[in-house]
Order: C-alpha cells, then sequence, then structure tokens
C-alpha cells in the first residue's frame, strides 16, 4: 500500500487545496492530508481544530481513493515516517513556489531520504487562490463563490463577524 501525506496549515482549505488532494489520492492508496498544528502563528485566523474540521468537511464523501484527515506538529519527515508513508505531496501554483518547494524537498531529502517527494501542478484554474489571498478577501468582505468550499466561506463569515462585534 503507498502512502503519501499531503501537508499544510490549510488555513482555511480552499477549492485548490481539495482539488490536489483529490488528484493525489487517485495515484497512492491512501492520502493523509496533514494539517499542521505546531505552534500557532500570528495571523493564524482558525485554530487547529477548526481547520482539520474544515478540511474533514471539504474532503468528506471524495470518490478518488482513501483520503485521511490528520494533525501533526513538528517535522514533516518526522511524521512521515510515523505515518509509514513513502511521499511527500506538495503543491506548486506559480513559478514564485518553486523556488522555496524546491529549497524544502532539498531539506527533507537531507532529513529523510527514504521519503520522496512529490509536486503537483496547481489546475489552472486554481493557481491564483491561497489562504492568505482568501482570508484578505473574506475580512474585506468580498466574494469567496468559487473559491473555496460554500461551509469554509460560511466559516470565514461568520469568524469576520465574531472579530467585527468584538472590535466594536
Amino acid at each position: 500500500m503507498t502512502v503519501a501525506i499531503y501537508p499544510g496549515s490549510f488555513d482555511p482549505v480552499t477549492v485548490g487545496h481539495v482539488d490536489l488532494a483529490l488528484r493525489a489520492a487517485r495515484i497512492f492508496d491512501r492520502l493523509i492530508v496533514a494539517v499542521y498544528a505546531g505552534e500557532e502563528k500570528p495571523g493564524r485566523l482558525f485554530s487547529a481544530a477548526e481547520r482539520i474540521a474544515l478540511a474533514q468537511e471539504a474532503l468528506a464523501g471524495a470518490s478518488a481513493g482513501e483520503i485521511i484527515v490528520d494533525s501533526f506538529s513538528g517535522l514533516t519527515v518526522e511524521y512521515a515516517r510515523a505515518m509509514k508513508a513513502t511521499t511527500i505531496v506538495r503543491g506548486l501554483r506559480a513559478v514564485s513556489d518553486f523556488e522555496y518547494e524546491f529549497k524544502l524537498a532539498h531539506m527533507n531529502d537531507h532529513l529523510a531520504p527514504e521519503i520522496e517527494v512529490v509536486c503537483l501542478m496547481t489546475s489552472s484554474r486554481h493557481s491564483f487562490i491561497s489562504s492568505s489571498l482568501i482570508r484578505e478577501v473574506a475580512a474585506l468582505g468580498g466574494d469567496l463563490d468559487g473559491l473555496v468550499p460554500e461551509h469554509v466561506r460560511d466559516a470565514l463569515r461568520a469568524k469576520f463577524s465574531e472579530r467585527a462585534k468584538v472590535g466594536t
């Protein structure tokens, strides 16, 4: 059985993340969408538990292979080893992602040469979507239709509505 992990912060999960997970799940027997739950960074919108729940709902009923949503902290390669994964899946949206992903792949190879890193190109219709851009658009009340699953759009609206109430 081939096991791969698709790690990320998923703050929030987008249609681009879902598309990449579904495509990766067709390649591997089991795909673990690994939500990073380490130290909370400033600017993080959703808690780890919220990000996990949003990702689980986004991928519920997926017909492409076995997809599991889990969380981890620490080094990605250590989590991959613990899950008996042979591959780490990463997404590339644009050339600007390449340099970072290239360095990360080489560091992971140094730390765990037995684990391959596979980069999948994001579908062209999702190449401009990033979680940080989604957070910015949501904070300003912009239209998120087609950018995130509906339940994520609703969670974003609720989160920013809460923040507006606290700020007044």
